[in-house]
């Protein structure tokens, strides 16, 4: 099967998690014997066309603008262009893949032209972001998302949690939704080269202290605040024997003051952007992850996590109890509640026998249920289902 992939994000282009997602999902499909091109954005001295994993890459230069939403539609026709010529001077295309709303006016338009089978990928929506539509950019979104799942003969979620979301957000049917999770690639399972523990370990904390720590864009929908609400409780319970890192780029000012006007200045760090490699010593080193989001489609992090052998605490929003298996493979409690996440970061560091069966189950659940191998084999099925219900609709 020939497939055309469009996704505004792809290595070494990584703004969220869609990037990560399809250069690991596809080079699973490429080894079904599948050919994928992936339509996507230039960026640096990224080559316009190279053979990555087995993947076709299309980079497209895109105009810039000031204007975030008029940069977008510069995209969408940079990549419907190109992605008619594509189609047209390679052919032998059998569907199309769109990944969010944000190529979704190039997907359609494909679509249309050509007579393909659109199937998008939904990873998250603007309702969930914000709990309701409240500016003229959310209900511009918010159509968008609605366009695309109206548009596409399936439609891909994350979780069971998104499928409903999707239908009540989109006013998509629930029998046209595909519910295929998250994976993680089998690499970040391998052993990471070795480096100074201590030392490291030694620029975030002392030695008598538990890391506790947070990644992620510092948004009000990660819960980071509640985090920080919650430390009080942590640090007093563990004698003082606690340091909170918060990894992440982007405005940290309102968090800072929270910290300072908790009294617990001394026992936050602020680290600000960390490399892939600097993150992958970091978890070597950390005691507990925790991800108190209010929203959350899937929750990526929670797989690294679990591969990085570090006991994991979240809220029990969105896709997160999917996840993480409350008292299974990680600590669930309840979504913004400071005192209940305190008690699940307490559990993890107070019983490192409790913390490490925690850890163990999560590892094997990495195979048995994020696999993108198998994930792969699920979402190919899809394309099969997609291909089939379009024959019986011509």
């Amino acid at each position: 099967m020939k497939i055309l992939v469009l996704a505004w994000e792809f290595p070494p282009r990584i703004v969220g998690g869609i990037s990560r997602h399809v250069a690991e999902l596809y080079p699973e499909l490429v080894q079904l014997g599948h050919e994928i091109h992936v339509l996507t954005v230039e960026f640096g001295h990224a080559p316009h066309y190279e053979v990555v994993d087995g993947i076709f890459i299309h980079r497209v230069p895109v105009n810039e603008s000031h204007d975030f939403f008029h940069w977008i539609a510069n995209m969408n026709e940079s990549m419907g262009r190109h992605g008619g010529k594509l189609i047209k001077e390679d052919g032998g295309f059998h569907l199309i893949h769109a990944h969010d709303w944000l190529v979704a006016d190039a997907a359609i338009a494909l679509k249309r032209l050509f007579k393909l089978p659109l199937i998008a990928t939904i990873h998250a929506t603007e309702y969930g972001r914000y709990n309701g539509l409240y500016t003229d950019t959310h209900y511009y979104i918010n159509e968008k998302e609605s366009q695309l799942a109206a548009e596409s003969g399936r439609v891909i979620v994350c979780t069971h949690y998104m499928q409903l979301e999707v239908g009540w957000a989109l006013n998509c049917p629930a029998d046209k939704v595909d519910v295929i999770y998250n994976g993680i690639c089998q690499v970040k399972k391998q052993p990471r080269r070795e480096f100074d523990f201590w030392r490291f370990r030694r620029r975030f904390a002392a030695d008598q202290e538990k890391i506790v720590y947070y990644v992620g864009r510092l948004t009000y929908e990660k819960g980071i605040d509640i985090l920080l609400s919650a430390a009080p409780t942590v640090i007093w319970e563990m004698g003082g024997r606690a340091k909170f890192v918060i990894i992440g780029g982007g405005n940290a000012d309102g968090l800072k003051r929270q910290a300072w006007d908790l009294g617990i200045w001394h026992k936050c760090y602020f680290t600000g952007f960390m490399s892939e490699e600097e993150l992958n010593q970091f978890r070597r080193i950390a005691d507990c992850a925790v991800f108190p989001s209010r929203y959350e489609p899937f929750g990526i992090v929670a797989l690294e996590n679990f591969a990085a052998r570090v006991p994991v605490v979240v809220s029990d929003t969105g896709g997160l109890p999917e996840v993480v298996h409350h008292t299974k493979n990680g600590i669930v409690t309840q979504r913004g509640n400071p005192d209940a996440l305190a008690w699940g970061i307490l559990e993890v560091l107070k019983n490192p026998d409790y913390a490490q069966w925690l850890i163990d189950n999560a590892f094997e659940d990495l195979d048995r249920r994020f696999n993108w191998a198998t994930l792969a084999r699920q979402t190919e099925q899809v394309y099969y289902r997609a291909l089939q219900e379009q024959s019986v609709l011509v």
